[in-house]
Order: structure tokens, then sequence, then C-alpha cells
């Protein structure tokens, strides 16, 4: 008998202890607006108060958020708060509203398939394209006829831009995939040097094919920055002209971005460590014409 009545006094005693914190925490307003948005009785909500507090910090920041690079929360974007299910709460993530629409907004980018592409060519919209500099006039007006014209059950020449250094030309490209991607265009994004890095490592694996594969076969691939790699004859043979081929073949809109001109791709793609080859490179070659129109870019260097 004795037991049951200390039982009863520590219980009692506990939940004094419980409403006393939760009291004391009422006096921070960040925490009472949280708690009077919940509308369950004090002594449920009082088993809860660190974890309340930690959602009133979180809610009180994105109350103050006025956009979400000033996140304040331990996960940007997402708040730790509670919920109500059948008279009972629950505390999870949930995502903010600006997160929200940030995430609705770049939905189409799953789309496109990128490869060691910069978060700012990722995120290229026709919209932020610069227009200060009217030689790349004639690069907009073919982008965008290409965009207005694109028939995925058609034949298409993709471009070959060449130019000079920072001015622009992959986020070009990469603005235009990402239109096309909200027409569900599904599309690919190569940075060719680390590519065929990353390709060599893999030889010998399962994946090896499989890589290969998903870009010979992507309906829109951009080849950024050919002629910075260092030409093999295993990247130029095995690799650039097995996939040049197979696109040629099918119609696949191909574009490359080069600070080469075609006469100097073809340069570069002849030089390897086994000599001149000229008769080899000018195979890739001549499928790299088949599949593109030419454009070049000289224009001020944007990464500066």
């Amino acid at each position: 008998m004795q037991k049951l009545k200390d039982s009863i006094k520590l219980e009692k005693s506990n939940n004094f202890d419980l409403m006393a914190s939760f009291n004391e925490s009422l006096k921070d307003p960040k925490f009472k607006t949280l708690i009077e948005k919940l509308k369950l009785p004090y002594e449920e909500l009082s088993k809860y108060t660190t974890m309340l507090e930690d959602s009133s910090i979180e809610y009180d920041h994105c109350l103050n958020c006025k956009n979400i690079l000033e996140c304040k929360n331990k996960i940007k974007g997402y708040a730790y708060l509670p919920e109500v299910q059948n008279k009972k709460i629950k505390f999870g993530y949930k995502m903010c509203k600006k997160k929200e629409k940030i995430t609705k907004e770049n939905k189409h980018l799953e789309n496109v398939y990128c490869y060691n592409v910069p978060e700012q060519i990722r995120s290229a919209k026709m919209k932020d394209i610069f227009t200060d500099d009217k030689n790349r006039f004639p690069v907009i007006k073919w982008l965008n006829n290409f965009i207005k014209n694109y028939d995925p059950n058609k034949k298409q020449k993709g471009l070959y831009l060449y130019g000079s250094f920072g001015s622009g030309k992959t986020y070009l490209v990469s603005a235009m995939f990402n239109e096309l991607a909200k027409d569900g265009i599904k599309s690919a994004i190569i940075f060719w040097p680390e590519y065929l890095v990353n390709l060599k490592s893999s030889f010998g694996q399962s994946d090896y094919q499989e890589k290969i594969d998903k870009i010979k076969k992507v309906p829109l691939l951009l080849v950024d920055d050919i002629g910075a790699e260092t030409t093999t004859s295993w990247s130029r043979d095995e690799v650039l002209c097995p996939i040049m081929q197979y696109r040629m073949q099918e119609g696949l809109p191909t574009f490359f971005t080069s600070n080469l001109d075609i006469d100097l791709l073809e340069q570069h793609l002849a030089t390897s460590k086994n000599g001149i080859e000229e008769v080899k490179a000018k195979r890739v070659i001549e499928r790299i014409v088949a599949l593109t129109e030419k454009e070049d870019l000289i224009s001020k260097n944007y990464r500066n």
C-alpha cells in the first residue's frame, strides 16, 4: 500500500515538474505562438516541452524568413515541427513554402543529367542569358529557333559552338536544355575531360558500358569542352567515335562546346602518344560535322 502511495506521489511530482517547465517556456512569445496553433491540452503538450522549444525556434525562423538563402534552421529549407494526429503530437521535418516553390519550379531539371557540371550551369535559364553583347545574338537566335522547332520524332542537327574562354557557351546550351526539359525532353550535359577520366577508371567494371550507353542514347547531348582532354587512341576511337556514329545514325541532336574550331579540333584529335593519326581524327570530325551546324562565340569573359 505504501509503495502505491509513493508511486502516486512520484507521478504527481513529475507532472508538477513538467507543468512548471512548460509554464516557464510559455513566457517565451515564440513558444506561445506555436503552442496556440496546436490546440491541445497543456497537460498533453507539457510532455514534449523540450522538443516544442526546439520547434518554436525553427518555426519563428520560418515566420521571419525572407528567402531560403537566409534560412537559419538546422536543415536549410526544412523546419522541425509538431503535427497533431488523432489528438496526439508527432514531430518531423517539414519542407517550407519557399523550398516547396523552388522544388516545384526546378522539377523539370530532373530531365537533365549532368556530369561534373557547376550548379550555375545546371540551373541556367533562357531568361537570364546576358544580351549585353551583340556577338551573342546569332547563337541566342539559333538556340531559340531550336527550341521552337525541336521535334523528337525528326532528325535534327545540333550545334558545334566554339569561341573564347568564359564567353558563356556551356551556359547557353544548358539554358536551352533546361527550357526543353519543361516539356519532358531528356538531355545530358557531360564535361568531357572528366567524363573520360571517370570512364577509364571503371574499365572492366559492370557499369562501364552503361556509362557509355547513357550518353550515346540520350535524346539531347552536350559534349562540353571537347578539345580540353588529353587525346588517346582509346578515348577517340573506342569512346567518342562510336558515340558519334550511333547518334548520327539515329539522328539524335548533339551539341559541342569548345575553345577550338573544327580544324584545330581535328589537329588535337590526331595527336596522341602514338604519333599523328590524321585518318582516325578525320573519321571523328566527319561525324561531328554531320551532326552539327557551326557557330562561334567571341565575347568577353563572364567568369571574371
